[in-house]
């Protein structure tokens, strides 16, 4: 593991714009050691936009591009990585020209659970480029993988980890993404076996960096999903849950070891306390029970009021990957996972 070099400035790019992306640009640009030196967007009316016009801040000098070539001509240090759709061609492009990336994707987090076509290609990038690239965020990553390392520090003994995530989705006003990708509102008793599988692919792996660090011997990894429904009609942010629909849904993905489950992630995700099933509901945000030698049970909440829950939580996965950069650029090359990097500290500039 490699601590960051004396280096007083790091050159990043951020790449793509969209409510992650426009957080993470911003919280590079008011970061003491990094200098935003570039941006890429994939729209047109983007394009030639000042960097802070994009994330809510004063005119940084740094105008928006949308041609990839523009960023491998900046030669930064690092890109800051958060688009929907992997481009793996762009990706391999960055770190074979030398250019360290940290991505708020799940792509990345753990090498032996990529694809193992693109897991060559990218190691064969790094190689070439001496670059390192780093997956993280809140949730996987933050919740999934460095705050459970922590925890475990103070066992001897561990027989088992959940933690579990809670999100209240009553005043997210999202239909698009509640109804018609989550399917809310439904009529449906199970899951849909594709989304399932996506989940088990974003979680697993990042449960596997914490196996792995920790020595404990899983076989295999599980997901199931479940439902409760609306006791009665309900109007929220996103429009209205009838009696009988979809109001709630929990998911675990789960590393087990003979029969037994050793880690597991568990989503909560609710519109409504009103349901047909006796869950533990609880505020959004994260509870870890860690079963061993030395017990815990560590809430966190978010003390967000609902008015500003919009401007605030993508500050949650984005922030982490804004402080990883200078360790990210400090490690060796190749695909490097929250084991790999020291605890990741971040200096604050001085108000």
């Amino acid at each position: 593991m490699t601590e960051p070099g004396r280096k007083s400035s790091y050159r990043v790019v951020q790449w793509a714009t969209g409510n992650i992306g426009s957080r993470t640009l911003r919280g590079a640009a008011e970061h003491p050691q990094l200098e935003v030196v570039g941006v890429l967007v994939h729209s047109a009316d983007k394009s030639g936009l000042d960097a802070g016009e994009l994330c809510g801040l004063a005119p940084l000098g740094v105008h928006a591009t949308t041609e990839a070539a523009d960023v491998l001509g900046l030669k930064p240090d690092c890109v800051l990585y958060t688009p929907r759709e992997l481009d793996a061609d762009a990706v391999c492009a960055l770190l074979t020209a030398g250019i360290n990336v940290v991505a708020t994707r799940t792509d990345f987090h753990h090498p032996g659970a990529m694809d193992q076509s693109l897991r060559r290609r990218i190691e064969a990038a790094c190689a070439e480029g001496g670059s390192s690239i780093h997956s993280t965020g809140s949730s996987p990553g933050f919740v999934t993988e460095a705050l459970p390392l922590v925890l475990a520090s103070v066992q001897r003994r561990l027989d088992g980890l959940l933690i579990e995530e809670f999100a209240d989705l009553s005043r997210r006003p999202s239909p698009g993404l509640l109804f018609d990708v989550m399917g809310f509102g439904g009529r449906h008793d199970t899951f849909d076996e594709r989304r399932l599988a996506s989940l088990k692919a974003s979680f697993a792996p990042s449960l596997r960096v914490v196996a792995d660090a920790l020595g404990l011997p899983v076989e295999r990894s599980e997901v199931h999903g479940e439902f409760a429904h609306a006791l009665s009609r309900t109007t929220i942010a996103a429009g209205v849950l009838e009696a009988g629909s979809v109001a709630a849904q929990r998911v675990t993905v789960a590393w087990k070891q003979g029969g037994r489950d050793v880690l597991r992630f568990r989503a909560t995700w609710y519109c409504t306390t009103e349901l047909d099933r006796s869950w533990d509901l609880r505020d959004t945000g994260w509870r870890l029970t860690v079963d061993g030698d030395a017990p815990l049970d560590v809430t966190i909440r978010f003390p967000v009021a609902p008015e500003n829950a919009a401007a605030t939580y993508p500050a949650y996965t984005a922030n982490r990957a804004v402080n990883a950069v200078p360790w990210v650029v400090a490690a060796d090359p190749g695909i490097r996972t929250t084991a790999d990097l020291p605890h990741v500290v971040s200096p604050f500039a001085q108000s």
